[in-house]
């Protein structure tokens, strides 16, 4: 007879967390595993806990929607985006970031989150691509850099706005110009930014947030030197471990890409789905049934069972961990069960420039219920309600006296 997992270790809400997140809860889960000495150890300890962990979750409520948003096409070196274990001659592939739509009920309302919704003019100034680009002759720039429709339109085709935005999180802070987001305020020598999201809560790991100021040579090339200078810092709630945002939702630490790099988990109609960016592909995660050439082959030489996204190896170790964690929580896609309902923020796109790259499995997009309108939608909605209401019992009350 199977035995029951034990009870979860919780925290009372909002523990050690900022204000601004609401009656979210602190998971205590993994905290035990990933406080393990010895790495290999810590794996297996990770990998345990995050089964038990994915067990609860499963058996709980589900998000209320899902959908993602197709922010922009960029080209990333290939030797990155596989470990180096890819055999192409192709010296880069092209990934599509997006962004994710999730909403769920905290304590019974309904609320909106954005994870990654990233500022794409901004991103530009990461040393990395700036120099990239410096090199690329600009008809080529354009094909194999797009944009797509700015994030607030893709949200007004579902009948929401940028002020129905009640939190903004992402994965890791590589690329990421802060201010749009947060805003600025004005200063004697600048004009002030509204923020994007006016009545959205940044929700970011301190430990990220602490190191942008003192970053590891490994980590500069790939952090906006000015992201988040002059930005507003009163919307913002640093969190630390792992916290359970709401029905069906969590965000998770998933160190090692980045010092504070989070995994975002929702509960869906489809199962357990994972968001992040330590990988690059559904093979990055399942590299035994890649078609992609190579990676089985180095999986099997180095006795490996995930392929990381590597640009940063500063904490290769916990990253590797990390990937094991998100393998576990996450469901087996249900056309494809070998591999894990882990979709990459910034997923490989087949290409004409990067032949024999194409992932196995492409995810494009999670799609689950139906997004909701905001109260403010509601509301202006009841309101019409109610007016109309009032006025067919005004004709009413009028009809019968005239009887």
């Amino acid at each position: 007879m199977p035995r029951t997992p034990p009870e979860p270790l919780r925290e009372p809400p909002t523990a050690g967390l900022a204000s601004g997140i609401g009656p979210s809860t602190r998971i205590a889960d993994l905290d035990l595993a990933w406080a393990t000495p010895a790495s290999g150890a810590r794996l297996r300890a990770v990998r345990i806990a995050a089964e038990a962990l994915r067990h609860r979750f499963a058996a709980g409520p589900r998000a209320v929607s899902v959908r993602t948003f197709p922010i922009v096409v960029l080209p990333y070196p290939t030797k990155y985006a596989f470990f180096g274990a890819a055999l192409s001659v192709a010296p880069y592939v092209l990934l599509t970031h997006r962004c994710v739509l999730v909403q769920f009920l905290q304590a019974g309302a309904l609320k909106t989150l954005l994870f990654n919704p990233t500022d794409v003019p901004g991103a530009r100034a990461t040393p990395f691509f700036a120099r990239l680009a410096e090199h690329v002759p600009r008809r080529v720039k354009a094909l194999v850099a797009r944009e797509s429709e700015p994030l607030t339109e893709q949200l007004g085709h579902f009948g929401l706005d940028a002020v129905d935005v009640d939190y903004v999180a992402f994965d890791h802070l590589h690329a990421q110009d802060l201010r749009p987001i947060l805003g600025i305020s004005a200063g004697p020598d600048h004009e002030g930014q509204a923020p994007r999201f006016p009545n959205a809560t940044l929700l970011v790991p301190k430990v990220e947030w602490d190191e942008w100021d003192d970053l590891h040579p490994l980590q500069r090339a790939w952090f906006v030197r000015d992201g988040r200078a002059g930005a507003n810092t009163d919307r913002i709630a640093f969190t630390a471990g792992d916290l359970m945002l709401g029905d069906g939702v969590m965000l998770l630490r998933t160190p090692g890409h980045t010092s504070g790099h989070q995994t975002l988990f929702v509960n869906t109609s489809s199962g357990v789905w994972g968001v992040g960016e330590n990988g690059t592909s559904a093979d990055s995660w399942s590299p035994f049934e890649s078609k992609i050439a190579g990676l089985r082959s180095l999986c099997r030489k180095q006795d490996l069972d995930i392929v990381m996204n590597s640009n940063t190896p500063v904490r290769g170790a916990d990253q590797y961990t990390s990937m094991v964690l998100e393998k576990a929580i996450a469901d087996r896609l249900k056309r494809a069960p070998a591999f894990a309902q882990m979709f990459p923020s910034s997923e490989v796109t087949p290409s004409l420039l990067s032949l024999g790259l194409k992932p196995t499995i492409l995810h494009r997009a999670v799609t689950h219920g139906e997004v909701a309108l905001s109260g403010r939608i509601q509301g202006g909605i009841q309101a019409v309600v109610d007016v109309a209401a009032m006025r067919l019992a005004g004709v009413n009350r009028r009809t019968r006296a005239a009887e």
